[in-house]
């Protein structure tokens, strides 16, 4: 009996994780609408922007530790956090390099990144595997990249703010784009050893 309720929490989808999940991903769009308000003509709006990535932050944390608290883990919370997590990072890299506030080549290697992944998940998807979890090594690097764009959406003015913004924000990319990588490299490697099974197997 316990096992059959594990199940079906597992298997439910409007849980306060997903429903948090749900919320970070409508927040995608009013971000980059934010963020790029200025690029079009319109007011700045970073404070708004700002607030809308730290409760992004917030709900990233709270959306796993809740799942884990309440054995809600359930096979759309393990799509929806990281896709939440890779959409944020991605209209931050488009939001922040229009503005010229990040430059091309941090850009073009944490997408570069992203790609690598993508192929990756191709070659599972072709050997019959599902995408691989995120790992801690993942999550660490996601954290300290959404500590970076927002300490560095700040440092795109002026005063002793925008001075620790600026300094703050990029020791925190540099560490999250080296992690970025390294997992990215981890999943390399997991990829290759369960094609190399698979051949061995047959």
């Amino acid at each position: 009996m316990e096992v059959q309720e594990t199940r079906v929490q597992t298997d439910r989808v409007l849980t306060i994780p997903n429903i948090l999940s749900m919320a970070r991903l409508v927040g995608v769009p009013l971000f980059l609408w934010l963020i790029l308000r200025p690029v079009f003509g319109g007011p700045n709006s970073d404070g708004w922007a700002l607030l809308v990535l730290m409760l992004s932050g917030v709900s990233d944390y709270l959306d796993g530790k809740l799942a884990r608290k309440w054995n809600q883990i359930s096979s759309l919370g393990r799509l929806l956090d990281p896709a939440a997590d890779r959409l944020y990072i991605l209209s931050t890299l488009v939001g922040l390099t229009w503005r010229e506030i990040l430059p091309l080549w941090l850009t073009a290697a944490l997408l570069a990144r992203e790609l690598m992944l993508l192929v990756m998940v191709g070659i599972l998807r072709r050997h019959g595997y599902p995408p691989p979890q995120v790992n801690f090594l993942g999550k660490a690097a996601t954290f300290n990249l959404m500590y970076a764009f927002p300490l560095l959406l700040l440092s795109d003015g002026s005063g002793w703010l925008a001075s620790l913004g600026a300094i703050f924000g990029w020791a925190f990319a540099g560490w999250g784009t080296t992690l970025y990588w390294w997992a990215g490299i981890l999943y390399v490697v997991q990829v290759r050893r369960l094609v190399k099974a698979d051949v061995v197997a047959d």
